[in-house]
């Protein structure tokens, strides 16, 4: 049975999609149900929206999530009211979300569900370690990284990503474009005891004063607007947090400074980078460091052979290629 066993060593999974239609939803279908059949207790929620019969925006038709009994999950009041299943209520939140608050509950008979979770990384992983009271083996978390604004799949133990042809209908391209996805999410990790108070900035600059345990405000905005403020960047030292998007900009001015080898700069997961892979590389290759303060453990690849426009790349030769680039297992669920 073919990574379950990896995912089973983890209290809680990620699912994540470097693109729409790259069998995000077929690869956590394919778990739940392998996880079923072990007789193995999950629990289930997402970043966004995900079981929907249709796209909302290319208006074509979605595979569903089906739960069985047992089975945990979490959900926004309208779309626990538009669930195919009998359900147990367990635990109604006292926080919002724009689609109501968020139901916890337990399936009583086999069916389909739309799952609306959290929309905060501090949300989902409070939620994560209240989830573990139910005594479940496992909490899976539909994930994708086109929804960068919402909670990030880093604060799960660890990932499945998935990747095909909707990425690119060139396997070298693909396998290129996946390599340097897979080369984000395993940066190395930022140590350090101000990391409660870094995941709590929601936007700008800051510094990361070590010396002195601080976090100082940059009074930078963006990283879009560095070239206005940019006096201000190194006036606490070189260790530089951004709380936001990471864009070719940044990473471009920093590559042109005398000091580069000296400078850090700290995100809070590889869902903030936004840089071409050709600007992280000059970044990189020129001495400079990229670090995050989450991580995941990346088990697995799944691969979707079919673009949305029905062009079909040859499933053998893309898992080949991917194997020969990237040192991860690679799977067609399909297949399996």
């Amino acid at each position: 049975m073919p990574f379950i066993e990896a995912i089973l060593k983890h209290k809680s999974l990620s699912i994540v999609g470097m693109a729409k239609n790259t069998g995000k939803t077929v690869c956590l279908n394919y778990i739940i149900k392998r996880l079923h059949e072990l007789d193995k207790k999950i629990a289930l929620t997402s970043i966004g929206i995900d079981g929907e019969k249709t796209d909302q925006v290319t208006h074509t038709k979605k595979p569903e999530i089906e739960l069985a009994e047992g089975s945990i999950f979490v959900t926004s009041e309208k779309h626990y009211k538009q669930r195919e299943l009998t359900a147990e209520i367990l635990n109604l939140s006292e926080r919002q979300t724009s689609l109501g608050r968020l139901v916890t509950a337990k399936v009583i008979n086999t069916g389909k569900v739309i799952l609306s979770g959290p929309t905060s990384t501090v949300w989902l992983s409070g939620l994560l370690s209240d989830l573990q009271k139910y005594e479940i083996d496992i909490a899976l978390v539909d994930g994708a990284l086109s929804r960068k604004s919402l909670g990030a799949p880093s604060v799960t133990q660890s990932m499945i990503l998935t990747t095909g042809a909707a990425v690119s209908k060139n396997i070298p391209k693909l396998v290129q474009q996946t390599k340097y996805t897979v080369s984000l999410i395993n940066l190395e990790v930022y140590k350090t005891n101000l990391s409660h108070r870094l995941l709590a900035i929601e936007k700008g600059l800051w510094a990361i004063d070590e010396k002195n345990k601080e976090v100082h405000d940059l009074k930078i905005p963006s990283t879009f607007l560095l070239e206005k403020f940019k006096d201000n960047l190194f006036q606490y030292g070189n260790i530089i947090y951004a709380s936001g998007v990471v864009s070719d900009k940044i990473l471009h001015f920093l590559s042109v400074q005398k000091n580069l080898s000296e400078i850090v700069l700290v995100v809070k997961d590889f869902t903030k980078i936004f840089a071409t892979q050709q600007a992280y590389n000059m970044y990189i290759s020129k001495g400079g460091s990229l670090k995050v303060l989450l991580k995941t453990e990346l088990i697995a690849l799944c691969i979707n052979p079919v673009s949305p426009e029905g062009y079909t790349l040859n499933s053998k030769k893309l898992r080949k290629a991917l194997i020969k680039e990237i040192s991860l297992p690679v799977y067609d669920v399909k297949d399996l």
